[in-house]
């Protein structure tokens, strides 16, 4: 092969080759710019959101300090238009019965749950150890008062001397 024709062939290659290459760095540089503008579409998004977020965190707390005045009744206010009041409905014997047994039901089941768990082991020991943990601390206190009102008088029985 004729060396001149070898050499356009390595140059026609070469000239290929970088223009592939070029062409590859040229897609990667658009789509790192790409992705660059997209953050930072990204970053003003969340700055704004943040933003938003100090002003409502700011205003709850200008709400936090300034004290709220609650209304439980409206008692000497006239009553709006549409209101309606309580209306007295009468209640069947047998469901009246019936509601009153559920109620003392229930109250009788919380009694007995209460007496039951007074009266277990458990709580009695603990009573009775409570109840002699006191007893001690009183008898100390009384012994400390009597020492005190002992020396209080002996000191008082030397300065009348």
């Amino acid at each position: 092969m004729n060396p001149t024709l070898l050499l356009a062939l390595v140059l026609v290659v070469l000239v290929t080759l970088a223009g592939v290459l070029a062409a590859l760095l040229l897609k990667e540089r658009a789509r790192s710019r790409e992705a660059l503008a997209r953050t930072r579409s990204e970053a003003a998004e969340l700055r704004a959101r943040v933003d938003a977020l100090a002003a409502h965190a700011a205003a709850q707390d200008r709400a936090r300090r300034e004290p709220e005045e609650f209304v439980i009744t409206h008692l000497g206010e006239p009553e709006p238009e549409d209101y309606v009041g309580p209306t007295a409905t009468r209640i069947d014997g047998k469901l009246f019965a019936d509601l009153v047994l559920r109620e003392s039901l229930v109250k009788a089941a919380a009694l007995t749950h209460g007496v039951r768990r007074a009266l277990a082991p458990e709580t009695r020991n603990r009573i009775r150890f409570e109840m002699k943990r006191e007893v001690k601390r009183a008898k100390r206190s009384r012994k400390d008062e009597f020492r005190q009102v002992r020396d209080e008088m002996r000191a008082r029985a030397r300065a009348a001397r």
